[in-house]
């Protein structure tokens, strides 16, 4: 049988819940949560944490572990007396898929129900563009990598599916890829896959895998940002993503900090991205070359039109200068912009993460100074700067993590 059904997934779902039923929904909940944000526990500590007596706590574990979702660890170690049974979640009793698609390639995961990432395929192949045939090659990917699954399709409790852009999660519509239709592009692509969606932003996403899955350690004030082929930012205020009024926060690339007339694409003039993303690192990049400026990357390409973001990063970690150079002066024009937000909102820890960021010092350090000339050094002295510890594999966890939280309506 399908743990969805008859377990507290239905009930979790169910509206005008009252009374006695109600309560108990809520204090299971409450122990489903514990056990995914603290870890495994004693009847003892679960009494002491939700206040509650020691048989009402045995009698909520023994209705999740008959929904499957629970499981007896059997005993600890103690240091006198009757050894207490361990409870906590069952990983294998769900799983969750997590997709994040990039420009040209989608990376695709699956977690178990205590986080673990079971399988994973980075860089499948894929043209991001708002086309009807692009929506349909996503849906093909996915359904190929469920067919080659171990597992049966029905343990898949839902999915989170990450895309650059506007996206408003709370309905799942997208606003800049796949609007074809004013239905939710979650319920299309539920209907097309038979399997719950969680829509995300690609940048929260990868803000929420880094935080909840990286080497955050204890930080509550967090900006995540996504060096890419564009710009975004994850926001982590008191431990919580930050999404604002309408849930389209995070838009550092379309900061409007140039005076130029170079057509952003998201239809403005003087956005941050024009002069200080990826894709305005391979226009400067062949700019330069076409004026005579020697690089590695020509040495493998035929001609200007072949250079991409990945060449241009791979020269820089060989040491290319012109590489370098360029991505030095993206990193000061990024760090200036960052400056206003750190002055904004005091973070405790910048992490920087996409594609760009796998350039390590030689896109952290123009971006630190530029922040430290810039910025009030009141402020960002209390600011820790580092590279994403998940790289190109934060996005994937978090979207796991997202649609897991979401699906068990987690705290």
């Amino acid at each position: 049988m399908n743990i969805l059904e008859n377990s507290l997934l239905e009930e979790l779902g169910k509206e005008n819940m009252t009374g006695v039923a109600y309560k108990n929904v809520n204090q299971k909940r409450s122990i489903v949560s514990y056990f995914a944000n603290v870890g495994n526990a004693t009847i003892a500590e679960l009494c002491k944490e939700f206040t509650l007596s020691a048989p009402k706590v045995t009698s909520l574990l023994n209705d999740l572990i008959s929904d499957g979702l629970v499981r007896d660890y059997g005993k600890v170690g103690s240091t006198g007396g009757r050894k207490p049974n361990l409870y906590g979640l069952a990983p294998d009793a769900g799983f969750f898929l997590g997709i994040d698609v990039k420009n040209n390639s989608v990376n695709i995961g699956l977690t178990d129900l205590q986080k673990n990432l079971v399988k994973i395929e980075e860089h499948v192949p894929y043209l991001l563009n708002n086309s009807e045939e692009s929506l349909a090659e996503l849906c093909n990917i996915i359904k190929g990598f469920i067919a080659g699954l171990s597992i049966p399709k029905s343990k898949i409790w839902s999915m989170g599916i990450n895309l650059s852009g506007r996206i408003n999660y709370a309905t799942g519509h997208s606003y800049s890829f796949f609007h074809f239709q004013e239905e939710p592009l979650s319920r299309i692509l539920e209907e097309e896959i038979g399997i719950k969606v969680y829509l995300e932003n690609d940048s929260r996403a990868m803000a929420f895998g880094e935080y909840s899955n990286g080497s955050v350690d204890n930080y509550k004030h967090v900006l995540f940002l996504n060096l890419d082929h564009g710009l975004g930012s994850g926001i982590i205020m008191n431990g919580q993503l930050y999404y604002g009024k309408s849930g389209y926060s995070g838009e550092f690339g379309h900061m409007p900090v140039f005076d130029n007339e170079i057509l952003c694409h998201c239809g403005k003039k003087g956005c941050l991205e024009t002069e200080a993303s990826g894709w305005a690192l391979v226009r400067m990049f062949k700019e330069k070359v076409a004026e005579g400026s020697s690089t590695l990357v020509m040495r493998n390409k035929h001609n200007l039109d072949d250079v991409s973001l990945e060449s241009i990063i791979d020269a820089a970690n060989n040491d290319d200068v012109l590489a370098i150079e360029l991505i030095a002066q993206i990193g000061e024009k990024i760090g200036k912009t960052l400056a206003g937000l750190i002055n904004i909102f005091n973070p405790e820890l910048v992490v920087l993460g996409g594609s760009m960021a796998a350039t390590g010092e030689y896109i952290r350090l123009p971006i630190k100074s530029a922040v430290n000339r810039y910025s009030l050094s009141l402020v960002n002295n209390d600011t820790t700067f580092q590279i994403s510890s998940l790289g190109n594999r934060s996005g994937v966890i978090g979207a796991c993590l997202l649609a897991r939280n979401r699906q068990l309506d987690l705290g």
